[in-house]
């Protein structure tokens, strides 16, 4: 488990050097495909439900599922990668949004938020409390800076299947849902929207957009639930 996140955790790392002005999403796609495979690993996404990439690769308005294709990228684009890696049986799953060269200062505050609330959330991912401490630390961040928490699509527990049990939202009230015990691994993915938190599955049947069309951020990492402090595993680091 710990050796396909480290996968996957570079797959997003490349993916987010490549995000410049020029580069068609379908490149990035193809360089976290053949980087996935030359570490012996598979896509987790590829053919997954019928998905056509490896990488899901979401601009601006688009909150997850972004398909990639020959669009090239533009100067103040925001992109969100989500990427998964397939290792001796155990899935890695992160993603992370990033800059496309200079953007709006409203465009960074929504990045940063986002990222800032998994780890509101991973603050309660402890051995003894339940999903949805996490998910109520992660909504009451959010709404606080006045963003809005994606009610439609969840993080999940990950290990042998790329999404098991528990479900791990990004809303609700605090002591529901399962206990978490030591040895558990889930995803915990906050996906951020600008405006409502609506959104609308396009006839794809996978890019789904914010419903307003205001801009959208995602962050997640795959995380180990210990007896004492929480593991992130999908972290970026030397091979």
């Amino acid at each position: 488990m710990r050796q396909a996140c480290k996968i996957t955790a570079a797959a997003r790392a490349l993916a987010g050097e490549m995000v410049r002005p020029g580069v068609r999403t379908k490149e990035i796609d193809k360089a976290v495909h053949d980087f996935i495979l030359s570490q012996g690993a598979t896509p987790s996404f590829l053919n997954y439900g019928g998905y056509p990439a490896s990488a899901c690769i979401s601009v601006n308005n688009v909150v997850i599922h972004g398909i990639p294709d020959s669009r090239k990228l533009q100067e103040g684009d925001i992109v969100s990668v989500d990427v998964g890696a397939y290792y001796h049986g155990f899935h890695g799953d992160c993603a992370a949004t990033y800059a496309c060269g200079e953007i709006s200062p409203e465009a960074q505050r929504l990045i940063n938020v986002t990222k800032q609330s998994f780890f509101e959330g991973l603050k309660f991912a402890r051995q003894g409390n339940r999903v949805s401490d996490i998910s109520h630390a992660v909504q009451t961040y959010v709404e606080s800076n006045g963003f809005s928490v994606v009610r439609d699509f969840i993080g999940h527990g990950v290990g042998a299947n790329l999404h098991e049990e528990p479900n791990v939202p990004n809303y609700g009230a605090p002591g529901r849902g399962p206990r978490l015990i030591r040895g558990m691994t889930i995803a915990i993915e906050p996906m951020v929207n600008a405006g409502t938190y609506e959104v609308q599955v396009l006839k794809d049947h996978w890019t789904t957009v914010t419903r307003d069309g205001k801009l959208s951020a995602h962050y997640e990492n795959t995380v180990l639930i210990t007896d004492g402090e929480p593991e992130i595993l999908t972290v970026s680091g030397e091979l």
